[in-house]
């Protein structure tokens, strides 16, 4: 929802805005309090279409057959009900999936002629000259839709979390201060910061700057940099990592 609502980082995919109504069906995501929450201060009407009756959610499960057979059928591994262990024929990553439905979305569908409307869904949002409700800022959007963590305390090196370590300037005025941090699950490169309820910083964590991580890749990822901190591999020539007491540490304006 967070992407559908926020302008989009490729030029080409312009739909953007906060929706006035929100269909949907009685999924445990959208029924839930931080739905509620986030419809209310965002001052989106929620609509629940009526449960076991399929034909109330006809506009998606059409939309759904579209990606299936003119994006899916055509991807690496795709199985279509009935194939023997369709999860054993996965070959594409997350990543990889969400870029091909992006890509599809963008350079296909969204400029393919609609069977209902004549026009390709691209060119009849232009021609409407529609001006979409935006969001303040794009914090904003983050302290009510983004997952929340337990709160974590900021400490001289930075801030901890998922056996991670998150930087910032500003946090040096923070350290040993109690805050409450916010992320995105397919991206822990970077986490929000929160001070008191009110947005503070981005903090990125070194290890991962540049690349986009998910949760659930993050354990093989925790893993592997351990490793190369505590058994150093005799083929590279890289140096040692530096020892504890050498790396640099965010220094509290209390302790200046």
């Amino acid at each position: 929802m967070r992407q559908a609502i926020w302008r989009k980082s490729d030029p080409a995919w312009h739909i953007c805005g906060i929706p006035t109504v929100f269909y949907t069906d009685h999924g445990s995501d959208f029924t839930s309090a931080h739905m509620e929450q986030a419809a209310a201060e965002l001052k989106i009407r929620l609509v629940f279409s009526l449960p076991g009756q399929p034909r109330g959610r006809g506009k998606i499960e059409r939309i759904m057959d579209t990606v299936n057979t003119l994006c899916l059928s055509d991807l690496p591994g795709y199985a279509p009900r009935g194939t023997k262990d369709r999860a054993g024929q996965a070959r594409l990553s997350l990543a990889e999936l969400d870029h091909a439905l992006g890509a599809f979305f963008v350079g296909t569908y969204n400029q393919r002629e609609h069977g209902e409307t004549g026009h390709p869904p691209q060119a009849r949002w232009e021609a409407g000259a529609f001006l979409p409700h935006m969001p303040d800022a794009l914090e904003q959007l983050d302290l009510l839709l983004l997952t929340v963590a337990k709160p974590r305390k900021i400490h001289p090196d930075g801030i901890h979390f998922q056996s991670l370590r998150y930087l910032d300037p500003v946090l040096a005025a923070y350290v040993g201060e109690d805050v409450t941090i916010r992320y995105d699950p397919r991206d822990l490169a970077e986490i929000r910061v929160f001070h008191q309820d009110r947005y503070l910083t981005r903090a990125i964590c070194p290890q991962l700057a540049g690349t986009t991580v998910s949760l659930k890749q993050r354990t093989s990822i925790v893993d592997r940099l351990l490793a190369v901190h505590t058994t150093p591999d005799p083929l590279t020539l890289d140096p040692p990592p530096e020892p504890e007491e050498s790396r640099p540490k965010l220094r509290s304006y209390r302790e200046e």
